[in-house]
């Protein structure tokens, strides 16, 4: 088992990233575009010092990317796997929580973006 130890110490630490409900809420803001740090302020409703606090954490460990564009700086899922994760483990949570439509709802934005079928 010692040769696994490393595998999950990383592994530990890229979930304790995510054991916040301000980068989840930052997840949430982010998972299907990329968005300015302003953007995600406006959306959580929480001061740009926590935000930009949170995010360079998240950079840090390589949940998020950034760029830079004039005075802005804009994030975005710098790895897919992890919202896949977000994404199911929401799902199957919002499935318990049938009594709790408003969160339900709020939820469903974590899902893939539908395909279009072609015809």
């Amino acid at each position: 088992m010692e040769e696994l130890d490393n595998v999950f110490d990383v592994v530990a630490s890229y979930f304790s990233v995510m054991s916040e409900p301000t980068r989840l809420k930052i997840m949430h803001a982010i998972c299907q575009e990329e968005r300015s740090v302003n953007s995600i302020v406006e959306e959580l409703g929480a001061t740009q010092t926590n935000v930009s606090r949170h995010l360079g954490l998240m950079y840090r460990a390589g949940v998020v990317a950034k760029r830079k564009e004039g005075n802005q700086v804009f994030y975005r899922i710098a790895d897919p796997a992890l919202i896949e994760i977000c994404r199911t483990v929401c799902i199957q949570i919002a499935g318990r929580l049938d009594d709790h439509q408003p969160l339900r709802k709020g939820l469903v934005k974590l899902l893939p973006p539908r395909r279009k079928q072609v015809a």
